[in-house]
């Protein structure tokens, strides 16, 4: 596999070893022992997600706050999403940088969101699978967001604007400068 750090502190990107022949295709999308070693530190994941979005729904941008901070190792195994991620956290060295990429079931990329990162994505393909391991259980009262558009970090998600298709939850997030960290 090869790692690819990124512009925000603490996230990186995996790109499995894939091995192809005329069965069909195989790759470890995961290794505990060798994640660990990639992030210096032991990390147990305990929950795990699977989100099944049509093409155009936009989820995000999604964090949970104080001790129940959530980091994702997060995948697409059918489909295509334009992958966000926002550093909010303060003390951060690339705090208020945003970084964004495709996941596809075609070229297999795992991306690590760490604590306090907002993220969201959008799925470009109809029945795209979106799945994610967490290190923290989800927690209602901890959780939090930020506005899809907020003007204060324009981004850029490749799709029109009038065809973005958002949950009403997600359509009432503030945006960044009203949030209380």
């Amino acid at each position: 596999m090869t790692i690819s750090k990124n512009n925000i502190a603490g996230s990186f990107v995996i790109n499995p070893d894939i091995y192809e022949d005329e069965r069909g295709t195989f790759f470890e999308s995961f290794n505990q022992k060798e994640f660990e070693k990639i992030l210096g530190n032991p990390i147990q994941f305990v929950q795990d997600n699977h989100s099944i979005s049509n093409k155009g729904v936009l989820r995000g941008l999604h964090f949970q706050k104080g001790k129940h901070a959530q980091s994702k190792l997060v995948r697409v195994v059918r489909g295509e999403v334009i992958d966000v991620i926002v550093d909010i956290r303060k003390d951060s060295p690339s705090f208020g940088e945003q970084f964004k990429l495709r996941l596809s079931e075609k070229n297999k990329k795992t991306l690590f969101i760490p604590k306090g990162v907002a993220h969201g994505f959008l799925a470009l393909e109809e029945e795209t699978v979106f799945v994610y391991k967490c290190d923290e259980y989800y927690n209602k009262e901890a959780e939090s967001g930020i506005i899809y558009n907020d003007p204060q970090w324009n981004i850029d998600w490749e799709f029109p604007a009038d065809q973005i298709i958002l949950s009403k939850k997600d359509s009432l997030l503030p945006p960044f400068n009203e949030l209380e960290l």
